[in-house]
């Protein structure tokens, strides 16, 4: 419905501009040169040449940060994984402490899943 009603206020602001800007004009093209095309077609031609090539600017832009997201996610996972192992290895160390202390010999977690 939102789209019904955009499509609609896009067409009267067309009919509006072509209303008042139907004279003829001559449009020179670096070599070609067209004569006498309404003006509101060089408005409405503009203007969708200014909305695609700002899409187009959109995309890559979003293409490059999606890139860089990409990335830094890596990098992320790299840094987490690296805490992770020094997680277990300081655990370890701690228990060798433990066992140095209380002069036993086997101080293993008896739980499986410890790490």
């Amino acid at each position: 419905m939102l789209i019904l009603i955009l499509f609609l206020i896009i067409g009267s602001i067309l009919v509006y501009i072509s209303k008042f800007n139907f004279t003829p004009v001559t449009l020179n093209l670096g070599a070609y040169i067209i004569s006498d095309i309404p003006l509101f077609y060089v408005i409405i031609g503009s203007f969708t040449i200014g909305l695609v090539l700002s899409y187009l600017v959109h995309l890559i832009r979003a293409i490059s940060t999606s890139l860089t997201l990409r990335g830094k996610n890596k990098e992320i996972k790299k840094d987490e994984d690296e805490i992770l192992e020094l997680t277990k290895r300081i655990h370890h160390l701690e228990l060798e402490k433990e066992k140095i202390n209380n002069g036993q010999k086997d101080l293993e977690p008896t739980d499986p899943n410890a790490l």
